[in-house]
């Protein structure tokens, strides 16, 4: 089992997909805990990201397809958003 704690603005350390059949605690800021399975937590990973990649002019793959300038940030992300009940939404 993983256990993560959620950060003051409400996010979750998560940088890479999880196994899907993995159990991983979350422990809220509020105080509240929920277990999870590592599939609930790749879905909101891909959702966050998929918000962050259309905030950056991005597609699907993470590639910018305007003309070529500097651009540091990278396609992916570090942190995901997470709120109590988030294994009730599946």
């Amino acid at each position: 089992m993983i256990t993560l704690m959620q950060d003051t603005d409400g996010f979750i350390r998560m940088d890479r997909h999880f196994p899907g059949s993995i159990s991983v605690s979350i422990t809220f800021t509020d105080g509240t805990s929920e277990v999870v399975t590592g599939a609930v937590l790749n879905q909101a990973y891909d959702d966050a990201l998929a918000v962050f990649r259309a905030k950056n002019g991005l597609d699907a793959k993470g590639f910018s397809r305007v003309p070529k300038k500097a651009f540091g940030g990278g396609n992916k992300i570090d942190y995901v958003p997470v709120s109590p009940g988030l294994g009730e939404k599946a």
